[in-house]
């Protein structure tokens, strides 16, 4: 099983967290979100992974060093492809073309999801969805009385259905999506200037392939600064609730907390020093951050950090930044100084 992560946007509505660091690597709950994402595809496959590609765009060498130890911690070999043009999401995918051989998932990293069941190996793809109140700002699936997908259609200006795509796919077999992404490029099929996805999907369904939906209990997105807040509490609840911060303490043993309260479920990172405040809950601390008089409730801040006397509620702080009697909520990327 090989798995393609398209992730060559730089993700403007997060900035200016994303202005030194690409989305998919900005931490939530005290890890990337692309590796979050990763790792929960892994959790529910019937197989191993042989080979993960990244569909970048220059990120840079530091991170694509970052994306190849992901996937190595994973037990796959890591590939960094090149998107250098938007061309859509079918070109994106067609980016990592030497991994369309035998099944595959393709997962775009500006989502994280939590699902409870193991993909079927032998359904002809599985695409994730789930049902929303509003389907005219997504992409949704129509299905038959069997429960099979028979039409795909982007922000539908009348209702069709309610179960939007969130941008995760498995393929049975790479090989035959790749022809039909190919035959996309090959044929000048665009909508808005790029090339679709649901277009080889279409294809593929007239063909013949039986496609199903995959619904899933959790979809979390990381679009912008709130809702990526939003993320990190129902991240550090469902880590919490399956044992999984730190072995259900949430707090690194080598982080000092000094005449301080933490209240569940946090994530407090290594080396993190936190003296006379309150932290928590859903507070996810990177590593080697300070935090000092202060009060913090639902934040999201990143390594190598200064926060003094403060409180603040609903923040997002990037790292290396200092945060110094700042008001409740605040946005701030890295390198950034208030106060």
């Amino acid at each position: 099983m090989n798995i393609i992560i398209p992730m060559a946007g730089r993700g403007s509505r997060l900035r200016p967290h994303t202005l030194t660091t690409p989305k998919p690597l900005v931490p939530v709950a005290g890890k990337p979100i692309v590796e979050r994402l990763v790792e929960d595809i892994v959790r529910m496959l019937p197989t191993s992974v042989d080979k993960i590609a990244f569909v970048t765009g220059r990120f840079g060498e530091e991170n694509e060093k970052d994306l190849i130890e992901i996937a190595s911690r994973l037990g796959a070999e890591g590939r960094i492809c090149y998107q250098d043009e938007p061309l859509g999401t079918a070109h994106a995918i067609l980016c990592g073309e030497e991994l369309l051989d035998g099944p595959v998932i393709v997962a775009f990293a500006d989502t994280l999801f939590k699902a409870d069941f193991i993909i079927d190996a032998e359904a002809d793809g599985v695409l994730f969805t789930q049902k929303i109140d509003d389907p005219s700002a997504f992409g949704v699936v129509v299905t038959n009385e069997k429960g099979s997908i028979t039409d795909y259609v982007e922000k539908p200006k009348e209702f069709v259905s309610d179960q939007a795509m969130i941008g995760i796919y498995s393929f049975k077999d790479g090989a035959r999506l790749k022809k039909e992404l190919q035959y996309l490029i090959d044929k000048n099929i665009l909508r808005s200037g790029e090339y679709q996805l649901p277009d080889a999907l279409r294809n593929m369904t007239k063909s013949g392939l039986k496609f199903i939906p995959g619904k899933v209990g959790e979809w979390m997105d990381c679009g912008n600064k709130d809702v990526t807040v939003e993320t990190n509490r129902r991240v550090l609840n469902i880590l919490e609730e399956e044992g999984r911060l730190h072995e259900g303490s949430g707090i690194d043993p080598t982080a000092e907390i000094i005449d301080s309260f933490v209240i569940s479920p946090c994530y407090i990172g290594p080396r993190v020093k936190i003296v006379r405040s309150v932290v928590g809950p859903h507070v996810s601390l990177g590593a080697n951050t300070a935090v000092t008089n202060s009060t913090l409730q639902d934040c999201l801040i990143q390594r190598d950090t200064i926060i003094d006397n403060t409180v603040m509620d609903g923040a997002m702080v990037g790292a290396k930044a200092s945060v110094i009697g700042t008001p409740l909520d605040v946005s701030i990327g890295d390198f950034s100084s208030i106060g």
